[in-house]
C-alpha cells in the first residue's frame, strides 16, 4: 500500500500533463528518470542535482579565485592583503545568494508582470554609470557604479532584465512574430538602445551577450525564419564594422590571429599568449593548487576573465573538462526545465528558463573560448567562477529564477497549482 500510495503523485501529475512526455523531458528527483522515462519515486519538491552543480561550481570557484589573486598581495597597483579579494568574493557571495533566495520566492507571474519595470531600471542605470562622478571607470572602461561593499555593473543586471523582458514581449507578441513591424522592430530598437548605452562603457562582451539572449528567446518564441535569418546577418555585419572601425579593437583581432608574433606576444597578444603558456604548463594533471606561475604578475586578470588559464595550469586538462561539462549540464538542464515549462502551457517561464540557459551558455563558451585562444580575447567573466560582484549577483540571481520556474513546474506536476 505504501508504494502504491507513493505512485499517487505521478498520477495525479498525468492527469494534469496537456501533452504526453512531459515526465520525459524533466528528469525529476535527483535525476529522477530511468532512460526510459519512469519515475523512481516520488516528485521531489526542487531540484537537488541543479543546486547541487551550481554550489559545486561556486565552491571551486571561490578556491581559484584565491589561489589566482593570493599573489597580487605584493602588487604595486592594488596593494592588499593576501585574503582581500577572496573576502571581498565571499561577501558577494553572500549578497548573491540572498538576492537568489528573493528572486527563487517571487512567483513567476509577478517576474513577468515586473518585466518591463526591471528593464527600465536596468536602462536607467546604464545611463547612469555615464555620469561624471557617478561611474566609476578601471582598465579604459567607466562599467561600474561604487556602492561600498558591492562595485555595481549595470551590464550584469541588464542580462537578468532582457531575459525577462524578451521572454514577456515574446509571450505577449505571440500573435504577429511573423512579422517585422509587430514581431521583431520594436525589439531591435530597444536593443539599439541598449547597445549605443553599453558601446558608450565601452562593453561590446555583454552587449553581444545581451543581443544573444534577445535573439535566442525571439527565436524559440517563434520569430519567422527568415526575418531571424535576415537580422543574423545583419547584426553580423554590424559587429564587424564595430570592430573594424574600432582601432584597438582592431589589433586584438590581429593579435588573437598570431598571438605568438614578436610584435603581439608583448602587446595585445600578451594576455593571449600567457593564458596559453599556463594551459601547457598543466597538462594533464596540474603542477599542483597554489603553484602557479602564470599568477605571479605574468598573466593579467587571472582572478577575473582568466580564471581557466590558473585552473588548467594548477589542476591540467582534467579539471578544464570537468567545468566544461558543468556547465554543458547546466545549459542542458536550464532548457529541459523549459520545455516542460512550455509543455505546461507555461511559456513565459519556459522563455525564462531557456534563456537563462543561453546567457549561461553563450557567456561561458565566450570565456574558455578566450581563455583557449579559440576567440578574440573579450572582458567576460567565467560564470559562478570567476572573481567580481555584479556577475556573481547577476548569475545567482538568474538561477534563483531558474530554481523557481523548476519549482512551480513540479508544483503542478503534483497536482498543485504554480
Amino acid at each position: 500500500m505504501k508504494f502504491l500510495r507513493s505512485l499517487l503523485p505521478w498520477r495525479r501529475a498525468a492527469a494534469v500533463e496537456p501533452r504526453g512526455g512531459v515526465l520525459a523531458l524533466a528528469g525529476f528527483g535527483s535525476a529522477s528518470a530511468s532512460a526510459a522515462g519512469t519515475p523512481r519515486g516520488p516528485l521531489a519538491h526542487y531540484d537537488s542535482a541543479l543546486a547541487g552543480v551550481v554550489l559545486a561550481l561556486v565552491v571551486f570557484g571561490t578556491v581559484m579565485v584565491y589561489s589566482a589573486s593570493v599573489s597580487l598581495a605584493d602588487s604595486p597597483r592594488y596593494n592588499v592583503t593576501p585574503t582581500h579579494f577572496l573576502l571581498r568574493h565571499v561577501i558577494a557571495l553572500g549578497i548573491a545568494f540572498c538576492a537568489a533566495a528573493v528572486a527563487f520566492a517571487i512567483p513567476l507571474s509577478a517576474w513577468q508582470k515586473l518585466a518591463p519595470v526591471a528593464f527600465v531600471a536596468a536602462l536607467l542605470l546604464l545611463v547612469v554609470v555615464l555620469v561624471p562622478g557617478v561611474g566609476k571607470g578601471a582598465l579604459g572602461a567607466k562599467r561600474w557604479i561604487p556602492l561600498g561593499l558591492l562595485n555595481l555593473q549595470p551590464s550584469e543586471l541588464m542580462k537578468v532584465a532582457c531575459v525577462l523582458y524578451a521572454a514577456n514581449f515574446t509571450v505577449r507578441k505571440q500573435d504577429y512574430m511573423h512579422e517585422f513591424r509587430k514581431g521583431f522592430l520594436p525589439m531591435a530598437t530597444v536593443m539599439a538602445i541598449v547597445g549605443v548605452l553599453l558601446l558608450l562603457q565601452p562593453d561590446l562582451g555583454a552587449f553581444g551577450v545581451i543581443v544573444a539572449i534577445s535573439m535566442g528567446i525571439l527565436f524559440l518564441g517563434g520569430v519567422n525564419a527568415r526575418i531571424f535569418t535576415a537580422i543574423t546577418i545583419a547584426l553580423a555585419a554590424a559587429f564587424a564594422a564595430v570592430i573594424w572601425l574600432s582601432p584597438w579593437r582592431r589589433e586584438r583581432i590581429f593579435a588573437y590571429l598570431d598571438p605568438w608574433s614578436a610584435e603581439n606576444a608583448l602587446g595585445k597578444g600578451y594576455q593571449l599568449s600567457h593564458s596559453l603558456i599556463a594551459f601547457g604548463r598543466g597538462e594533464w594533471f596540474g603542477v599542483g593548487l597554489g603553484a602557479s606561475v602564470e599568477k605571479l604578475h605574468y598573466l593579467p586578470e587571472a582572478h577575473t576573465d582568466f580564471i581557466l588559464a590558473v585552473i588548467g595550469e594548477e589542476l591540467g586538462l582534467v579539471a578544464v573538462l570537468a567545468v566544461i561539462f558543468a556547465f554543458y549540464w547546466l545549459v542542458k538542464r536550464a532548457f529541459e526545465i523549459g520545455r516542460q515549462a512550455i509543455a505546461l502551457d507555461r511559456t513565459f517561464a519556459g522563455l525564462v528558463a531557456q534563456g537563462i540557459g543561453l546567457w549561461l551558455g553563450v557567456q561561458a563558451f565566450i570565456n574558455i573560448g578566450v581563455a583557449t585562444g579559440l576567440l578574440p580575447t573579450k572582458g567576460l567573466t567565467l560564470p559562478l567562477m570567476s572573481y567580481g560582484g555584479s556577475a556573481l549577483l547577476s548569475t545567482l540571481t538568474a538561477l534563483g529564477i531558474l530554481l523557481r520556474v523548476d519549482y512551480e513546474n513540479r508544483k503542478l506536476m503534483r497536482g498543485g497549482r504554480a
